[in-house]
């Protein structure tokens, strides 16, 4: 699993290309910047990203079209977001329908960039388990209390995944979402990155199945 993603940006933009570069270099991503279909298709193609950011009106085709293309080369696809500057839902449709997991409206916060593609890449695994140097930023670089903290936070994870899933199991939304609060500030703290895009993911969207069986299979993964 590689420490930095990769991820294929497809836009041809210059100010939009520039804006989601400087957004997810900050990731930290590595990006390969594309223009046109046929550009995106001759990369995509040749070499396996973690993430396709695609936007969905491009000079020489449609982001749907070229998605079919890069998913038909893969048998096992990366995640794909969609971008656009359409805000219209009934337009995003036909883009969720070909596979792309969420569709980006432009312009947005950098932040909402971001959480949109750290939980396409935790529900890919291309995230690492452990931020080393998010959690010696957070705690002033003690290794042994990072030692101490992540211990700390594992013995505390299997009560945490379990009142989620309880709560989950009782329709209980607040409390699903007053759990996921808390859990988040540890994911932070210790530097558990995958996990911490997948509370997120769930955070977004408490009622989704989908994004509790990934929670509970990222933090079983962590418990291994």
């Amino acid at each position: 699993m590689p420490a930095t993603p990769r991820v294929l940006l497809v836009e041809d933009d210059s100010i939009s290309q520039a804006y989601f570069q400087a957004v997810l270099e900050s990731l930290p991503a590595t990006v390969e910047l594309v223009a046109t279909q046929q550009q995106a298709l001759a990369h995509g193609t040749a070499m396996r990203h973690d993430l396709w950011l695609i936007d969905l009106t491009l000079p020489d085709g449609s982001g749907i079209e070229l998605l079919r293309q890069l998913q038909a080369h893969w048998p096992e696809p990366p995640p794909a977001l969609a971008h656009t500057a359409h805000s219209d839902p009934a337009a995003h449709a036909p883009a969720l329908e070909a596979g792309f997991r969420e569709v980006l409206v432009k312009p947005m916060p950098g932040a909402q960039l971001l959480q949109a593609v750290r939980a396409a890449l935790a529900t890919a695994g291309s995230l690492p388990d452990w931020d080393n140097a998010a959690a010696a930023a957070a705690l002033n670089h003690d290794t042994e209390n990072i030692r101490v903290l992540r211990r700390m936070f594992l013995d505390e994870l299997p009560g945490a995944r379990e009142e989620v899933l309880a709560s989950a199991r009782r329709g209980d939304i607040g409390a699903v979402r007053a759990r996921l609060h808390r859990l988040q500030a540890g994911c932070g703290l210790v530097g558990a990155r995958r996990l911490g895009a997948a509370v997120e993911s769930l955070r977004r969207a408490p009622d989704s199945p989908r994004a509790l069986e990934h929670f509970d299979h990222v933090a079983r993964d962590l418990l291994r």
